[in-house]
């Protein structure tokens, strides 16, 4: 008994460290597409049902999927910008569209993946997630100010609720640490909503409307529909979620004394694979691994994969209950906003950590960053620069996060893999001169 509740108390730790990105994800991608309110609740609560499944096909290791690691999923941050991008521009049945089949072909390349991260060093990682950071801001900043369309946008109620959870936060993470500081966006994100309803801008009457159970219903929005461009947008994201999980995988390896292989690894990808499509069926979204939590079990030194089987159990519960996902979609847009600017900063952020890990000496690298963040940006700031060129162009060139991708990988091929192969081919002449 006592070790059912030492399993029960440390999965709900680990509840508490990914609640606020797995409900913040639904929340800010389908206010952006302007979902209606029923369909938010939807949203958040099979989010939070699909991030328990997808943790359960991770953590059980079997012939096909699994690594076997204690490790939880959740929607991965890189997928907010390009799901809005591709719900505004080719409608929401596109976005499922595009998951499922990013997640079919992420189950295709999982064998042979080890062998294509060349293609995906840091310098290539770390443009893309910076990328995609970059192009979340202005969501962000919408949402401080109200939300886009709202009345009292910029008013003073709104930007003191922002910048009053984002303070919160910053406040959290310089006197605390551990636990508390892990769930600091939490925190914030209920303490702005309870001075928001003070304020009256806390609207209960989706909670009342909500019902108190509900099983998913695959197509909730409707029949998939597939274009080229959302697939492409979305390929780019799984695989740079396939290169950071790997990261993670090592990382927990290291932490759980297991040797990870690369059937280990295959069987991690078919895993996140499988989570794409179930994700794409269900209508919720694409999942990957959280780090949150991998420091969450560093910090806990509890490494059992019992721990995280109840982590899963609980998050299928919380999904199965649309009242408790209602509560997350009466938070007020400017106390999105003050947390948003935090989360979001916190992707360039991290793109700027994989960057550091790049020989900067290197004028070429240089430059591969230089022209894809150049290049991803100002189509997000200009989207119109290429309205001119023919349809079959625009499906690349539309997209900041596309164009910007496409940018870092070519670039990439031709001044480091293509130089690379060519110092190897010379030096292996060489060798074989002086053996001849």
């Amino acid at each position: 008994m006592n070790q059912s509740l030492k399993n029960l108390s440390l999965g709900i730790q680990h509840v508490l460290a990914m609640y606020a990105g797995a409900v913040v994800v639904p929340l800010i991608v389908g206010s952006a597409i302007g979902l209606t309110g029923a369909q938010l609740t939807y949203l958040v609560a099979i989010d939070i049902f699909m991030c328990g499944v997808a943790t359960f096909l991770q953590v059980w290791k079997n012939r096909f999927f699994g690594i076997g690691l204690p490790v939880v999923l959740g929607c991965t941050f890189t997928a907010v910008g390009p799901m809005i991008a591709i719900g505004n521009e080719y409608g929401v049945s596109s976005i499922y569209g595009a998951v499922l089949t990013s997640g079919l072909i992420v189950i295709l390349i999982s064998s042979v993946f080890g062998k294509l991260v060349k293609f995906f060093p840091p310098v290539v990682t770390g443009s893309v997630v910076t990328i995609i950071g970059i192009t979340l801001i202005p969501v962000a900043m919408n949402n401080m100010a109200g939300g886009q369309g709202s009345p009292d946008f910029g008013s003073k109620e709104n930007l003191i609720l922002a910048f009053s959870v984002l303070f919160l936060i910053i406040l959290i993470n310089r006197f605390f640490t551990g636990f508390v500081r892990a769930i600091s966006i939490l925190i914030g994100i209920i303490a702005g909503t309870v001075i928001a309803g003070f304020m009256g801008k806390v609207n209960l009457q989706p909670v009342y409307e909500a019902s108190w159970f509900n099983i998913g219903k695959p197509f909730y929005f409707g029949t998939p529909s597939f274009e080229l461009a959302p697939i492409l947008t979305m390929t780019i994201v799984a695989v740079v979620s396939m290169v950071e999980s790997t990261g993670v995988y090592f990382a927990l390896g290291d932490i759980c004394n297991k040797k990870i292989n690369d059937k280990d690894l295959a069987r991690g990808y078919r895993a996140e694979g499988l989570a794409y499509v179930l994700g794409a069926i269900f209508n919720a979204f694409p999942y990957t691994t959280f780090s949150q939590n991998v420091g969450l079990v560093q910090m806990s030194g509890i490494k059992t994969n019992r721990v995280i089987y109840t982590t899963a159990l609980m998050l299928i519960g919380l999904g199965l209950v649309p009242k408790i996902a209602a509560l997350a979609t009466v938070i007020p847009s400017s106390v999105l906003g003050g947390a948003m600017i935090a989360m979001f900063g916190m992707v360039v952020a991290y793109g700027v950590k994989m960057l550091s890990q790049v020989d900067f000496s290197s004028q070429e690298n240089l430059l591969i960053i230089a022209c894809s963040v150049g290049l991803g940006l100002g189509v997000t700031v200009v989207p119109d620069i290429f309205a001119g060129l023919p349809e079959s162009v625009k499906i690349i060139t539309n997209s900041g996060i596309v164009a910007g991708s496409l940018t870092a990988i070519i670039l990439n091929i031709i001044f480091n893999v293509i130089q690379t192969a060519k110092k190897e081919g010379n030096n292996r002449i060489g060798v074989e001169r002086k053996v001849s």
